[in-house]
């Protein structure tokens, strides 16, 4: 599956050499169905890229692991098998694990951190750090902060609720919180959870509330217990030698649409958090808001396993990273 955006070359008329602009063609591959916020943000992200270069930049995008899967887009991007990639920050993993301090449960919920995010100290430290992996950041896309605990027949309000439980896990240190209430973690990337959990591979799961109406979750289960437990957000990268080639003027393009889809996502997750209850209480889903008093009996268990398993996992660049973000609350 391919979404193409294409706008009109320059014209000839235009151009100092009387010949046609050449056309640069960027591949771009993500995980995201088109009907996700960030799938959508990433086709406004790219009309824009191809509107400002008055199609000197053409881009096509492969959304739903269709060009290369979630596990494939970074290493694929970072050896020029393609120009572009998108990745959620679970991605990264052991490979640059200042990617997932977000992760920390309860820990990173104020959406007024993410609207100052993509010009802050922060966001450089990590750009820095994907240009030591051999990755050209070229935006941030925040997903959510409003999580959903997903299952049948019961809520998984309360730790003890947990108890036994086989769940879609997310990053070791997360996983570390689910195991200390009893619970099962098995790590899988959004696109594979449907699967799971209408195979039995999965009991439970914890998505984005937006993400259970765009992947269907409902029909799936029927109990849904909101936390806003974690922070995600994805970003677009491109392969640093084919960056490099690039004229200053369409660097600029890429730098400018970047901040604006950073733009686009957080509206589209506003308004697509905004909706999804009903959504989901339209499709006969089990809807339940975690009260304060749940809120903190699940971080007083999650939150202490988490910084225990981070600060072994992660090393001591995290440091710098906290310290950077706690300068944006």
């Amino acid at each position: 599956m391919k979404t193409t955006i294409t706008t009109s070359l320059l014209s000839a008329s235009v151009l100092f050499s009387g010949a046609a602009a050449a056309t640069e063609t960027i591949r771009c591959a993500h995980q995201f169905p088109p009907t996700h916020t960030i799938g959508q943000a990433i086709d406004k992200w790219a009309a824009e890229i191809e509107t400002q270069s008055k199609g000197e930049l053409k881009v096509e995008v492969y959304p739903a692991n269709s060009l290369v899967s979630a596990k494939e887009v970074i290493p694929a991007v970072a050896k020029g098998d393609i120009e572009c990639g998108f990745a959620i920050n679970f991605s990264w993993g052991r490979t640059l694990p200042a990617m997932l301090v977000t992760t920390a449960p309860f820990a990173f919920s104020d959406v007024e951190v993410w609207k100052r995010w993509p010009t802050s100290e922060a966001a450089h430290f990590l750009e820095r750090k994907l240009e030591s992996k051999g990755l050209k950041n070229l935006t941030w896309m925040f997903q959510t902060n409003t999580s959903v605990f997903t299952t049948n027949g019961k809520f998984l309000n309360t730790p003890a609720d947990f108890e036994g439980v086989k769940i879609r896990g997310v990053v070791p240190p997360f996983n570390a919180g689910l195991e200390k209430m009893g619970a099962s973690p098995v790590s899988m990337s959004g696109g594979e959870v449907y699967q799971a959990l209408s195979t039995g591979v999965i009991d439970a799961a914890l998505t984005d509330i937006a993400a259970a109406v765009s992947r269907k979750y409902y029909e799936v289960q029927d109990h849904m217990t909101v936390f806003p437990i974690i922070s995600v957000y994805a970003h677009g990268f491109a392969n640093p030698r084919w960056y490099s080639k690039l004229s200053d003027e369409n660097k600029q393009v890429l730098q400018a649409a970047g901040l604006k889809g950073a733009e686009w996502a957080l509206e589209l997750s506003e308004e697509a958090v905004a909706d999804a209850p009903q959504q989901l209480r339209d499709k006969g889903v089990n809807l339940h808001y975690a009260t304060a008093e749940e809120q903190q009996a699940l971080s007083d268990v999650m939150l202490p396993a988490f910084n225990a398993s981070f600060a072994k996992w992660a090393g001591d660049d995290t440091d710098e990273l906290i310290k950077l973000i706690e300068k944006l609350h």
